[in-house]
């Protein structure tokens, strides 16, 4: 299955820094520190033929698009060779894309020309599992019991007097069982194998020298075809506590991120990522991992970023925050604190393809979590998610960008069940089952579906678009100065502009009223305020200094600025 490339073993050519200030963050130590990422979920950004599914060929074609928006790298979410079973988290050939996606061609030429672009590329690598396709778990299959592949997955005995029940009391994350029970090759009921999130996605044994192989060899693989980086998926999962032990709670997903979990965050994953680190370091032009791990706390997630291991780890406390001006000044204050004793960025984001897109969350009441099924307030959601982007894009570190958010998109939350596509959704007691809601498809022009997406009019898209998103295409809102992607456009224009912005690694926290938040930057170019009023009403304060942006119009009056609700400036002083 695996795809051939001719001279995919040539150097990377590394993307030049486009600006002053790209070019200090690279001097402080690497590109990745004060970086802003995009996030491209390639089934649905842009559809290079025309069939309703995102490719590689759509994806290149608006990569000026990602240049001009001002980002410094793109996350390509995953585009293997895979049945699509969560789509493309169940990978069945690691060194292939998936036809839908394109070719190994396709690739290679997207990262060529991303790098003349100036933009970096990082991948998703999915290292947890694999899909119950791969020839590896398929030859287990066949092999049956004693299978020298066995021991590269979890397959145990059952319990009872039959082996009729799981080995253990583990559930997965998507609901039910985390145990599937095989049948032999003789047709009688066999032993079961592990998979922490769909039966279609058996978990790795990473105790079998093999797997740590082939993965050292899948790393080398797409560095060598030029990418820049790899985000991890599952980072916490691939270690499991020895014995596989019962967890005795019948309530488990309700502990996940509360507590380490016999199946997550276990302190052996850091020895593959330090292993890991010494492949990446081999490779020019700073190449990095990206950890995404779900951990209990912030400090738990600096293990994974300590000056051998990866580069970065999402920051998802500061995800979960509400618009709450104590909550977020207490988050970011802890992940500061927690990143500086092992010299990691710390890493900021509002939303991605896992969650509910958070003009939506803060459409909402707080406290309802990261999948909300309702649309709330909408007017009240894009003018928070505003504020919450300058806000975020003021504090020191990296900053991640979902694909459509620069667009002030709103989770779609009334699609039918019939097109609904996530594997959670069809199955009892796991996460909520509404990701497809972030997943649609961006609207790029025109007026009716699918808005440009593919390159015929009326034509397809996987999951359908709501027909007021013909006002939120990119078309509509370039060159309208009240939009969000202006907004957006602007502010990454300042921060290239502005060194204090991304760079350092704390804050300076500035008198102000209840609900207001208030903080400086400095830098030997000149300081920075960010004033962020997260209350519903205006609040006067004295004017810091000259306004470079604002989420809202704030109106100023000789030595004090009136902050509209629910808005963010920023300041030279």
């Amino acid at each position: 299955m695996t795809q051939n490339l001719a001279d995919a073993s040539r150097p990377a050519a590394v993307p030049a820094a486009r600006t002053t200030a790209a070019t200090t963050g690279a001097s402080r130590g690497g590109w990745w520190r004060d970086a802003v990422i995009y996030q491209v979920y390639p089934r649905s950004f842009a559809d290079g033929n025309g069939d309703g599914m995102g490719d590689l060929p759509g994806i290149r074609s608006r990569l000026p698009y990602l240049r001009d928006l001002g980002v410094d790298a793109v996350w390509l979410s995953p585009f293997y060779a895979s049945p699509q079973a969560d789509a493309g988290y169940d990978v069945a050939d690691y060194r292939a894309v998936d036809p839908m996606f394109g070719t190994l061609l396709d690739a290679d030429a997207l990262i060529r020309d991303a790098h003349d672009l100036g933009l970096r590329i990082i991948v998703d690598l999915v290292p947890n599992h694999s899909s119950d396709q791969h020839e590896w778990f398929q030859r287990a299959l066949r092999e049956g019991p004693g299978s020298p592949l066995r021991e590269r997955y979890h397959f145990r005995p059952g319990k009872g007097e039959d082996g009729e029940l799981p080995p253990n009391d583990w559930e997965s994350i998507f609901g039910g069982p985390a145990w599937t029970r095989t049948t032999d090759p003789d047709g009688t009921p066999g032993d079961w194998y592990l998979h922490l999130f769909a039966p279609e996605q058996p978990d790795f044994n990473w105790d079998n020298p093999a797997v740590a192989d082939e993965f050292r060899s899948i790393l080398r693989f797409w560095l060598d075809m030029g990418v820049d980086g790899f985000r991890i998926d599952v980072a916490h999962g691939l270690v499991k506590a020895p014995g596989l032990p019962d967890l005795g709670s019948h309530d488990q997903l309700k502990l996940l991120g509360n507590d380490v979990m016999p199946f997550f965050d276990q302190d052996g994953v850091h020895a593959i990522y330090r292993s890991w680190r010494q492949i990446l370091d081999e490779y020019p032009g700073d190449r990095i991992g990206v950890a995404e791990a779900w951990t209990p706390t912030v400090q738990r997630t600096a293990n994974y970023v300590r000056p051998d291991e990866l580069h970065q780890a999402f920051n998802f406390q500061y995800l979960g925050t509400g618009w709450d001006a104590a909550a977020l000044r207490e988050v970011i204050d802890v992940s500061l604190d927690s990143m500086r004793p092992v010299q990691a960025p710390t890493t900021w984001v509002l939303s991605n393809h896992d969650v509910t897109r958070h003009a939506t969350r803060f459409a909402n009441p707080p406290g309802l979590g990261t999948q909300i099924r309702t649309p709330g307030d909408r007017v009240l959601g894009l003018r928070r998610a505003r504020a919450a982007t300058l806000l975020m894009l003021a504090l020191p570190g990296s900053a991640y960008v979902y694909q459509g958010e620069e667009l002030g998109l709103p989770d779609v939350t009334d699609l039918p069940d019939e097109v609904r596509q996530d594997p959670s959704f069809f199955r009892q007691a796991g996460q909520d089952g509404f990701r497809d809601g972030c997943r649609v498809p961006i609207p790029w022009s025109g007026t009716e579906a699918p808005y440009g997406f593919g390159p015929n009019a009326g034509g397809p898209s996987w999951l359908p678009q709501p027909a007021e998103w013909a006002g939120l295409s990119v078309e509509v809102q370039t060159g309208d100065p009240t939009s969000t992607l202006e907004l957006y456009r602007s502010a990454l224009a300042v921060r290239r502009a502005q060194p204090a912005l991304g760079a350092g690694t704390g804050v300076e926290w500035l008198p102000a009223p209840e609900g207001v938040l208030a903080f400086r930057r400095e830098s030997p170019e000149g300081s920075f305020v960010c004033t962020v009023n997260t209350t519903g009403e205006t609040v006067r304060i004295p004017a810091p200094g000259r306004m470079l942006l604002s989420s809202a119009e704030a109106v100023a009056a000789a030595d004090e600025v009136e902050l509209p609700a629910d808005s963010t400036a920023w300041w030279a002083v």
